[in-house]
């Protein structure tokens, strides 16, 4: 019985996925994103590190397609690998303030009153200072490096999340089936968890997918600091720092690298829309 519902609403929600064109078109460059990052070493023709300072800023052309760099690199292989880099950064800011979000939230909603008042107020502390701004603070004071841009963007990243939960929790918990399971004596960790906190998925997840453009976003510009992933790694955030020197006259060092950030945000935001349509009735388009 669970298999059949389970098949019967991923059929439900592959039919209204076909009816959102930009969704799939986000959903088809996300595989693709994904796809290259896994099998990078594959699909790069050139090593994302080596230098060939012959090649050095090298126009794109057949035997480079996006162009070399300063140092001779391939442009386009510190691309492809710099989708894992980018891939990374989102799933693990992903899967820290998802949780942490949804916890705050649905424990502020659901026992109210002072505890409530208190997450409340760390979230609006949170949320008073720019995201980017914070992010900075936290990555300068951390240390330069990947892990240290993966937990300063986290750290900024989940009162929106909390606050969504705390919305939908206060919605939820005074619902019929909630207070029937309050009847038969189910405790409170039990209302918070199995009955509370799924309702209130479906909007975390939409939420986050849409927040990931932010992120990658906020990942590239630490990187274009210097706080993020350090060289030599493909970073795409430092490689439009490292390529802004040569705009001018050498173009495609800094706008190749802004292409894809571009493309990636762009799909990661057209994905969150088509899933708040699928995953949330309120919303769906006439």
């Amino acid at each position: 019985m669970f298999l059949a519902r389970l098949g019967e609403g991923l059929r439900g929600a592959l039919a209204k996925l076909a009816r959102e064109p930009l969704g799939m078109f986000g959903f088809a460059v996300l595989i693709i994103l994904v796809v290259v990052a896994i099998f990078a070493p594959w699909i790069a023709p050139y090593s994302p590190t080596a230098q060939n300072l012959s090649q050095a800023l090298q126009p794109p052309s057949a035997a480079h397609w996006a162009g070399t760099d300063e140092f001779g690199r391939d442009i386009l292989s510190r691309l492809i690998y710099g989708a894992r880099i980018t891939i990374q950064t989102v799933l693990a800011v992903s899967l820290i303030v998802g949780p942490v979000g949804l916890v705050v939230g649905i424990v502020a909603g659901f026992v109210g009153g002072r505890t409530d008042a208190i997450l409340m107020r760390i979230t609006d502390i949170v949320l008073s200072f720019p995201s980017l701004i914070l992010a900075l603070a936290f990555a300068a004071a951390l240390g330069a490096g990947l892990e240290t841009a993966i937990v300063a963007i986290s750290l900024t990243g989940w009162p929106p999340i909390a606050r969504l939960a705390r919305a939908e929790t206060l919605i939820v918990r005074n619902t019929d089936y909630v207070a029937a399971a309050r009847l038969y004596g189910a405790s409170q960790l039990r209302l918070l968890f199995l009955y509370i906190a799924p309702m209130c998925v479906p909007s975390v997840v939409v939420r986050l997918t849409l927040n990931m453009a932010g992120i990658i976003l906020t990942a590239a510009a630490l990187g274009f600091l210097g706080l993020g992933a350090q060289p030599p790694a493909p970073e795409w955030g430092a490689m439009i720092s490292n390529g802004r020197r040569f705009m001018l006259d050498n173009w495609w060092v800094a706008v190749m690298p802004g292409i894809a950030i571009l493309m990636t945000s762009l799909a990661f935001n057209l994905v969150g829309d088509a899933l708040r349509d699928i995953l949330d009735p309120r919303h769906v388009r006439s």
